[in-house]
């Protein structure tokens, strides 16, 4: 029996020692999370590795996912396979024909991603920059040239073909036209000069508040032959932002400082869970291990000995 004892005893002892070691390795990663002093002493190995190296550690990740996981080449990759521009399309598809079906107004379904007020101001300043597009055009001198110029013509034409045109009365007309034409023409420049704010304003509005009120599935009813179209448009549009501004997108995000203020930020109770429900499994083998070498070495050290 005391032989027994003796042949398992060593492999016993160095599985034991192997186990803790490991065990104790692998915690002091992690803890202490702060310097422990004892009499004013720093105590060796504490804070554990990671609280101590948290910033060197935040600051390599955070290169290595910037420059490698996450870098120009691999997102354009990703973001121009076919399978991403195959879920655009299938998006656009998706959301056409659900807004054929929908009955919310503009507004209602604007409402979803927008407050009251900031509908409202988007009207507002939508509106109002393009009654001045507008009211720019109508205060040219050269609209109410051209209208004077069509509506003296309509009257020569009419008359030329009318009752009068046989007894040559358009050649009256004809003759005062002129005239006439740059007395009217001055006439209507005057009145779109002072009405077109109020003209403008109004019928911008209107046409707004129309647009607003419009069921979604009337604002698409009709384009179904316009869907390819629109869909080619848009995964142009995707392309060439990805392809020409993506270096500069990633500059200002700036993936390596999110990354690095992330991990910096968090606290080691929280960061430590991340870790260990990543890498569970893989740190208990490791104590194993240990348990396995020492075993081993314990075995080795008993036929030496």
């Amino acid at each position: 029996m005391y032989t027994f004892l003796q042949y398992i005893s060593g492999p016993a002892l160095g599985a034991v020692i192997g186990y803790i070691t490991n065990d104790i390795a692998i915690r002091m990663l992690f803890r202490p999370h702060t310097a422990k002093y004892i009499c004013g002493v720093h105590v060796p190995f504490t804070p554990g590795i990671i609280p101590k190296e948290k910033g060197r550690i935040a600051s390599a990740i955070g290169g290595a996912i910037s420059e490698n996981l996450m870098n120009k080449e691999v997102l354009e990759k990703t973001l121009l396979s076919d399978e991403m521009l195959d879920k655009i399309r299938l998006a656009i598809d998706d959301f056409f024909y659900t807004q054929l079906n929908n009955n919310e107004t503009v507004e209602q379904f604007a409402a979803h991603y927008l407050t009251d007020e900031e509908i409202a101001t988007i009207r507002e300043s939508t509106c109002d920059e393009i009654a001045k597009l507008i009211i720019a055009k109508l205060r040219d001198r050269a609209i109410g040239t051209t209208i004077a110029h069509a509506a003296t013509q309509h009257v020569i034409e009419k008359t030329r073909n009318s009752v009068a045109g046989k007894i040559r009365a358009e050649k009256l007309i004809e003759a005062v036209a002129s005239p006439i034409e740059s007395k009217l023409a001055s006439h209507i420049n005057e009145v779109l000069h002072d009405q077109a704010p109020s003209m403008a304003t109004k019928i911008v509005y209107t046409e707004a508040d129309k647009l607003l009120a419009m069921p979604m599935r009337q604002l698409f009813e009709g384009h179904e032959e316009q869907l390819e179209q629109a869909k080619n448009s848009i995964v142009s549009i995707y392309r060439t932002i990805i392809s020409d501004h993506l270096p500069r997108i990633l500059e200002g995000i700036n993936i390596s400082r999110i990354v690095e203020n992330r991990i910096n930020e968090m606290d080691m109770d929280e960061a430590e869970q991340i870790i260990l429900s990543v890498m569970k499994k893989e740190l208990r083998a490791i104590v194993w291990l240990g348990a396995l070498l020492g075993s081993i070495m314990g075995t080795i050290m008993m036929f030496i000995n």
